[in-house]
Parts: structure tokens; C-alpha cells; sequence
């Protein structure tokens, strides 16, 4: 058994060194599970570490079609196996058929979407790596299959963190030379609470075909990181939207640019309510914390950064963090040894040029 595991563990390896986009490795990932664990359908989505919200799916059309009803129970309904559960929990694979104890009966979810469709039991995983989660991968069987075993589930589980570190290596900025984003304008978009598209500008028209192409999409389909933006918000409780609200994901183009997309919750003299969507290029600030992320950095090595960006002296930072300029110092030579630097000057010049980040 071990060497079986060892032997999978080397072709998910030998799979990330060979593809160059999150795209074609998790497309390629999905062919190879079906060699491994029988299933009928996939989903498999890549996930703003930070906010948990895709950036992206690959999947097929007998999911797609219930896609929007997979997020709305995810955001707006209790159920088992929610992915943000399944990120912060000791085991992140999990299925429904043993959440449930054998009675599919039990979740909503599969009442009222799973079953309609023609689906059984499903799979989750959430991939983690380096304590963040980079994505979420389902598998689904269809009414006449079994329910997936503990073996699925074991084998699954042994094989997600180096899934996870895969997703995780394809989610930092990649180097470039001068790559900017056509696109500058923001993108405005006003939708129903049932995510149909009431109003927009010329700019947010540009901005979903970049999205719908990065995804592979047809015209007329929502990108699906806009729809989890907007259950996001959604979900909200009234009056708990703010600044900092949840509800944002930052998608990288075909382009190797990135897009930063945030929603809230509009409400006016008639009881629906509305989403008001914002599309535009991600800034330092927007990307900082996954490039951080990805590189293993801290949470005070990322508010050392900050302080970098925003011109600090070494006592500057020392006086904003509550630390000693030599503590200052310790955690500058960890963010030089971790991104390959050897100075502040040399740092900034990888943040807004290498990775082609915008100021």
C-alpha cells in the first residue's frame, strides 16, 4: 500500500513540474484521479487563501448546471461539509455519506441539488498547505454508484497536501517584464439577488470576458468567483457589511495579470435586495498577503513588508509594531532569506516588478 501511495505521490509530482497553469494541473489532476477513485464528476477549484472564495473552476457540464445552487447552499444554507469547516478541521477530506451516517436524507444539499441532478454521495477536499488553503476538490458519484469508502477517503486525504502545494506554487504572482493590465478602468456591475445583471459600464463588460476566458466560459455564463463574491455578500448578516468585508477574491488572468473583485449588499424602498460588484487590477496591497502566503512569510513579516512599502524607517516600524528595532532586524533577515533578497531596495523591486504588481 505504501508503495502504491509513493507511486501516486510521484505522478502528482511529476504532473505539477509538467503543466505550467493551475488550469491544466488541476485539468490533468482530475484525469488521473479517475484512476485511482471512481467518480462520475469533479470540481476542482482554486480559492483566495485569505477569504476562501474560488478563483476559478474546472469542472464539467453536469456540475455546472448546478453550480449556482452548490453556492447558494454553501453560503446561505446549514449543511455538513462546509468547505470553510473542512480548511480548519484536522482531517480536511470528508464525505457526505459519512457526515451524514449513511442517510443522504439528512442534508439539504443533496435533496435539494445532488439528487435532482442525478447525484449520490460526493467528496470534499480542502487543500491545505503551509497552514492556507489554496483550493477545494469534489467528487461526485451518480444515483446508481456506492458510496465512497474510508479507503477513498484515506487515500484522498494522503494525497491533498501535495495537491495543496501544487495550487499553492501556481497561486504566487509569476515573474514578468513590464506586464500590465489594458484594462484599468474599474468595472461596475449592479445584479438581483438572484445574480441577474440589471446595469454596467463599458469598463466591467472588458473585465467579465477576461474572466469568462480565464475560465474557459462561455459569454453568457457568470464567472464563477463573481457569483461566490455575491453569495458571499449575500450571507452577510444585514448591516454587518464594512471596509472589510469577506466578500472579495483576486483571480489571475490569462494574462498572468490580476483582477481584484469585491461585492456588497445594496438596499433601497423595495424589499429585494441588490449586489453592487466591483472589478478592477489588484494592487500591492490586494496581492501582498497571498504572495506572503505562498512564500511561508508571517503575519508580522507581512506587516514588516508593509511597513517596507509605505517608506518606514527600521524605528518607524519598531514604533508602529511595538517591537525593538532589533526585532525589526530579525524579521527583516527572515522576509531576505525567504524571498531570495538581499535588501529592502532589491524587495520592492521583486514585489512591483517582478511579480508585476501595480502600486
Amino acid at each position: 500500500m505504501e508503495t502504491q501511495l509513493n507511486g501516486l505521490i510521484d505522478k502528482i509530482t511529476a504532473l505539477g513540474g509538467t503543466t505550467s497553469t493551475s488550469r491544466a494541473y488541476r485539468t490533468g489532476l482530475i484525469r488521473q484521479l479517475r484512476g485511482w477513485i471512481p467518480f462520475d464528476s469533479a470540481c476542482f477549484t482554486t480559492v483566495d487563501p485569505r477569504t476562501l472564495l474560488s478563483t476559478g473552476a474546472v469542472t464539467d457540464d453536469s456540475i455546472e448546471a448546478i453550480h449556482d445552487r452548490l453556492f447558494e447552499y454553501e453560503y446561505l444554507h446549514s449543511d455538513y461539509n462546509h468547505y470553510h469547516e473542512l480548511a480548519k478541521s484536522g482531517d480536511t477530506v470528508a464525505t457526505l455519506s459519512g457526515a451524514a451516517n449513511g442517510e443522504l436524507s439528512r442534508s439539504p444539499r443533496y435533496l435539494n441539488v445532488l439528487q435532482p441532478a442525478g447525484f449520490h454521495d460526493e467528496m470534499r477536499a480542502a487543500l491545505v498547505a503551509g497552514g492556507m488553503c489554496w483550493g477545494f476538490l469534489t467528487l461526485f458519484r451518480r444515483n446508481d454508484q456506492p458510496f465512497f469508502k474510508e479507503e477513498d477517503r484515506q487515500l484522498l486525504s494522503s494525497l491533498v497536501p501535495f495537491m495543496a502545494a501544487s495550487l499553492r506554487d501556481r497561486s504566487l504572482p509569476r515573474p514578468g517584464e513590464n506586464r500590465t493590465n489594458p484594462w484599468t478602468e474599474t468595472g461596475l456591475l449592479l445584479l438581483s439577488e438572484t445574480l441577474d445583471i440589471l446595469s454596467y459600464n463599458h469598463a466591467a463588460h472588458s473585465w467579465m470576458s477576461s474572466l469568462q476566458d480565464a475560465e474557459g466560459l462561455e459569454a453568457e455564463s457568470l464567472p464563477r468567483p463573481l457569483r461566490a463574491v455575491c453569495f458571499r455578500a449575500l450571507a452577510e448578516d444585514d448591516g454587518a457589511a464594512s471596509l472589510n468585508s469577506s466578500a472579495c477574491t483576486h483571480v489571475r488572468l490569462q494574462d498572468d495579470t490580476f483582477a481584484t473583485i469585491r461585492a456588497c449588499r445594496l438596499y433601497g424602498s423595495d424589499s429585494a435586495a441588490k449586489l453592487a460588484v466591483s472589478l478592477e487590477s489588484a494592487h500591492t496591497t490586494d496581492m501582498l498577503p497571498i504572495i506572503s502566503d505562498a512564500l511561508g512569510l508571517t503575519e508580522r513579516e507581512n506587516e514588516v513588508i508593509s511597513g517596507i512599502l509605505r517608506g518606514f524607517s527600521t524605528k518607524e516600524m519598531a514604533q508602529a509594531l511595538f517591537i525593538s528595532p532589533y526585532t525589526v532586524q530579525d524579521h527583516l533577515k527572515s522576509i531576505f532569506l525567504k524571498t531570495g533578497v538581499n535588501s529592502r531596495r532589491e524587495l520592492i523591486w521583486q514585489l512591483h516588478s517582478k511579480y508585476s504588481l501595480n502600486s
